[in-house]
């Protein structure tokens, strides 16, 4: 019964953006314990036995069916989608213990684009980028070289809103690059992306 509520639930959030799927799935995962390598397996085994879209290339509800199937039982692995390039494949799948489970590649075979840890190392932030990213495009910000006239270094006073030298009060705002993962690129919805066979 359990397994069926999850396979059930898993083939309704797939229809939802990456965005929200990863959002709905970080909800649920929060007080769970790290999933070991034989919880995980023996989710995973459970979904593809009875569910056949989930045995074939349904690799998306497949890991989300194992993810909330081990969340039934007060555990969660990691969670995580990727692509390759050559040639391109897109691929959701889950992780335990450091190791990927059930699937025919080890880790590092795709480029992790989203993720739900088991272990989440920083409050989660919304969208598909990690800390990581959001770190780098901060320090861009403070030291980013001239760009339409401004000079380079630290970020002046006028620009960090504090008082200029005519005592006059300044705020303006850097841009920040648009940053585009290929996961963005390769679909504006869940739909598309995942359309390719999984391999």
């Amino acid at each position: 019964m359990a397994a069926l509520l999850a396979v059930a639930t898993a083939r309704l959030l797939i229809l939802l953006s990456p965005r929200r799927i990863r959002q709905v799935l970080s909800l649920v995962r929060r007080g769970a314990a790290p999933a070991t390598t034989e919880q995980a397996l023996a989710a995973r085994g459970t979904v593809v036995a009875i569910s056949v879209r989930c045995a074939g290339e349904g690799c998306l509800q497949r890991s989300v069916a194992t993810a909330l199937l081990c969340r039934l039982g007060g555990a969660w692995p990691d969670w995580r989608t990727g692509v390759r390039t050559a040639p391109f494949g897109a691929h959701a799948w889950v992780e335990a213990e450091g190791r990927p489970v059930g699937e025919p590649f080890g880790a590092g075979y795709h480029r992790t684009l989203m993720t739900v840890p088991s272990r989440p190392q920083q409050p989660d932030r919304p969208g598909l980028f990690g800390p990581a990213e959001w770190r780098r495009a901060a320090a861009w910000k403070e030291t980013s070289p001239a760009r339409n006239g401004r000079q380079s270094g630290p970020m002046p006073a006028s620009v960090s809103g504090r008082s200029s030298a005519d005592g006059s009060q300044e705020r303006r705002q850097w841009k920040i690059p648009q940053l585009v993962s290929p996961f963005r690129q390769a679909s504006t919805h869940s739909g598309r992306f995942w359309s390719r066979p999984c391999r």
